[in-house]
């Protein structure tokens, strides 16, 4: 019988894992995203920046900025979803994930944002929950908000075409 594996190995792996998901899309670095992970929880931020405000006399995140920040999340939990389970079994490492083949990546069928309230000039975070992954499609809910977690700036729901076997 082998023996487990030391807790931070497991940890260096994750963190890892979701750094191979996230750098491999340019945009969600130019936006600023940044992924924070607490166990199996992953919580998107995305820091205040000047370019991302879209109306400057309220002043408010432009719609687009917010929408994406949504879709984001969502696509990043469901790509963590279906990759960090072949990672834990020791079938792939972080390393194999090849964002230029998008085995991982779900497609988007459809994403309705509900626009709450402005988006403010300071840092908004977001956290999706899979409602439904099969091997074919997965429903996905967003949250996001910026000071109070249960004063929401703006929610999503979105359907994806999930990746086959052969991506």
């Amino acid at each position: 019988m082998s023996r487990p594996e030391p807790v931070q190995v497991i940890k260096q792996r994750r963190d890892a894992t979701l750094r191979a998901l996230h750098e491999g899309v340019p945009y969600f670095r130019w936006l600023g995203i940044v992924f924070d992970r607490r166990g199996d929880e992953l919580t998107a931020v995305l820091p205040y920046d000047d370019k991302l405000i879209g109306n400057p006399i309220l002043p408010a995140i432009h719609g687009g900025v917010t929408a994406a920040f949504l879709e984001t999340t969502a696509l990043v939990e469901l790509g963590w979803a279906t990759v960090w389970p072949e990672i834990e079994s020791g079938a792939m490492t972080p390393e194999q994930i090849d964002l230029n083949t998008v085995r991982w990546m779900p497609k988007t069928i459809d994403f309705t944002v509900d626009y709450l309230r402005s988006g403010l000039p300071r840092d908004a975070y977001a956290r999706a929950r899979v409602n439904r992954s099969g091997r074919r499609y997965a429903s996905v809910h967003v949250e996001a908000w910026q000071d109070n977690r249960a004063r929401l700036f703006a929610q999503a729901t979105g359907h994806f075409l999930m990746p086959g076997p052969d991506g």
